[in-house]
């Protein structure tokens, strides 16, 4: 049994977590084996984000102790289980989702995105996004394709030019 003094504690951690994470993502964990948790945790652990089971009513008060009155853990269904992302947005819902594919026990329930609730279908969403790696590569290749093309125009212009001058000498 955990004492009155233990819980506050754990409302205090997670209030604090609300307010440092840029996402947390809400998802029911029941039907998971202890293995199959343990490989989730090790994997989100990889990418410095933290997961942590915490009673529905506790999750509840440090939701409210740090300002986010829109989401009730009460009303969500099943075993709750949290990941806080503090890097990237969309990374712990893309993990969770890459890990629902193979386990289908686990069920993303909702999240908070910086400031937004979202429902499940948008976190799901987010997470079939490219990696921001990826994005990023393609914007710098779409901004480098011009830059490309105006050169071998130019080149272009250059070599007829040259040899141009070439026959005119001969």
């Amino acid at each position: 049994m955990i004492t009155k003094k233990q819980k506050q504690e754990i409302i205090k951690n997670l209030a604090d977590k609300f307010s440092r994470r840029k996402t947390v993502v809400f998802f029911d964990y029941t039907g998971l084996t202890v293995n199959q948790f343990q490989e989730l945790r090790r994997q989100l652990r990889e990418k410095e984000m933290d997961c942590q089971v915490v009673k529905k009513t506790l999750v509840d008060l440090a939701l409210k102790k740090a300002n986010f009155k829109n989401i009730e853990a009460k009303e969500l269904p099943g075993q709750l289980a949290l990941v806080f992302g503090y890097q990237d947005e969309i990374l712990p819902a893309k993990i969770l989702y890459n890990f629902s594919k193979e386990n289908e026990s686990l069920k993303i329930l909702t999240g908070l995105f910086n400031e937004k609730y979202l429902e499940n279908e948008a976190v799901i969403n987010l997470a079939k996004l490219p990696a921001r790696e990826e994005l990023l590569a393609k914007l710098v290749g779409c901004l480098r394709r011009p830059i490309s093309d105006l050169s071998n125009t130019l080149q272009g212009n250059l070599r007829k030019l040259t040899f141009i001058l070439k026959s005119c000498s001969v």
